[in-house]
C-alpha cells in the first residue's frame, strides 16, 4: 500500500475512534496508591529543569500535548522534527543532494524519586494502538475492563500494565475511544548509574553491566530503568509529581533522523492489524529496541522520490534529439 494510502487509512480509524462516550465514575477513574518506598539509594543530579517550580512549569508538558489523535502523539513523543537546510560544506550523492538534515527538540521522561533525585530518558520509539477496530489493541471493540480503564480515561493518563506476569510496559492514552501510546524505547540522559542499579536488580546474579545505550531500549527496560512501578497506572503524566514530560530546550540534532514508521513488534496473530505501520522510531539511534531495515530502506526510496523534481529525472535516449548530417 503507498504510503499516502496508509497515512490516509491511519486517520480514517483515528477519526471514528475519536468519539469518546464512554462515562467513568470518579472511583474507577482514580490511580492506585503506591507505597513510599525509595526505590534508588544512590546518590543522582537533580534535573537543572526541574529544582524550582517556575522552571518546571516552563518547560513541563501539560495537557494539551496529548490532546491529540494517537498515531500523531506517538510521532510527537518523539520529539518535535524540523527540516534544516543541508550543510554547506557537507558532499551529497546527486539524489540526495536536495535533502535536509533534521533537527529534533527533544521530548524527555522525567521520574522524580522518593530522595528528590531526577531519572531522564529521551523517548526514542513508541507505538500506537488505537482501540475500536485496531484488532492488536488491548481495548478492540471498545472493551474496557479493570485492566485497561486508562486507555478511556483523558489524554495523558498513564497506562502500565503487566507482561509475562513479571514485566511492566508503559502507555500514555492519546484522544479516541482506548487509545494509547506505548512508550518502546528511550535514551537515558540522566541518573544512568542509578538506572543501571534498577536494571541489575532484575537481571542475573554476575550478569555483564549494561551499556547507556541498552539501559531503556525496550517496553519493560524502560519501566526497569525509570522505576515505574504497576501503581502509576492512570496518573496523569501532565500534573503527577513524580514522573511528567518535559521538553529539552537546548537540544541541538543535526544527524539525520528520520523518524521511521514500522509494522509494530509482538502482535503477529493479529492478522493484517499486525502489518499496520504504526511504529515509529528515529531512524539511526542506537537505542532503538528493534530497526526494520525493510521499512527504512522503502521510506527513504519515497523520500527521495518525493524530493525530485522532474529536471532531476533522467529520461530514456530515444534517439530524437541526434542531429542528423545532410
Amino acid at each position: 500500500m503507498p504510503a499516502t494510502m496508509a497515512a490516509e487509512a491511519a486517520e480514517q480509524v483515528n477519526k471514528r475512534n475519536n468519539q469518546s462516550n464512554v462515562k467513568l465514575t470518579d472511583e474507577v477513574t482514580e490511580p492506585a496508591r503506591c507505597e513510599n518506598n525509595n526505590n534508588s539509594r544512590a546518590e543522582t543530579e537533580r534535573s537543572r529543569y526541574f529544582t524550582e517550580t517556575e522552571l518546571l512549569r516552563q518547560h513541563r508538558l501539560g495537557e494539551e500535548f496529548f490532546k491529540q489523535p494517537c498515531i500523531s502523539l506517538a510521532k510527537a513523543f518523539l520529539g518535535k522534527v524540523t527540516l534544516l537546510p543541508p550543510h554547506p560544506h557537507l558532499t551529497f550523492t546527486l539524489i540526495l543532494s536536495k535533502r535536509c538534515t533534521f533537527g529534533n527538540r527533544c521530548e524527555v521522561l522525567v521520574r522524580r524519586c522518593a530522595d528528590g533525585a531526577e531519572l531522564r530518558g529521551r523517548v526514542v520509539e513508541t507505538e500506537a494502538y488505537l482501540g475500536g477496530e485496531d484488532r492488536a489493541s488491548h481495548s478492540a471493540g471498545g472493551r474496557r475492563t479493570q485492566r485497561n480503564t486508562a486507555m478511556f480515561m483523558k489524554p495523558g493518563t498513564i497506562y502500565v500494565y503487566p507482561i509475562y506476569g513479571i514485566y511492566l510496559c508503559m502507555n500514555v492514552s492519546s484522544e479516541g475511544d482506548g487509545a494509547a501510546v506505548l512508550l518502546r524505547s528511550a535514551e537515558a540522559l540522566q541518573g544512568q548509574s542509578v538506572m543501571r542499579q534498577l536494571r541489575a536488580a532484575q537481571r542475573k546474579e554476575g550478569a555483564r553491566q549494561l551499556k547507556d545505550r541498552e539501559l531503556c531500549n525496550g517496553p519493560a527496560k524502560l519501566c526497569q530503568a525509570l522505576s515505574i512501578p504497576r501503581c502509576f497506572d492512570r496518573r496523569d503524566l501532565a500534573s503527577d509529581p513524580e514522573v511528567w514530560l518535559e521538553r529539552e530546550p537546548n537540544a541541538s540534532w543535526a544527524e539525520p533522523h528520520d523518524v521511521v514508521s514500522a509494522s509494530r513488534i509482538g502482535i503477529e496473530s493479529h492478522g493484517e492489524w499486525a502489518k499496520k505501520p504504526w511504529r515509529f522510531y528515529l531512524r539511526g539511534h542506537p537505542c532503538v529496541s528493534v530497526v526494520n531495515k525493510e521499512a527504512e530502506r522503502r521510506q527513504q526510496y519515497g523520500n527521495v522520490m518525493n524530493d525530485l523534481s522532474p529536471s532531476d529525472v533522467q529520461q530514456p535516449d530515444t534517439g530524437q534529439n541526434d542531429v542528423k548530417g545532410t
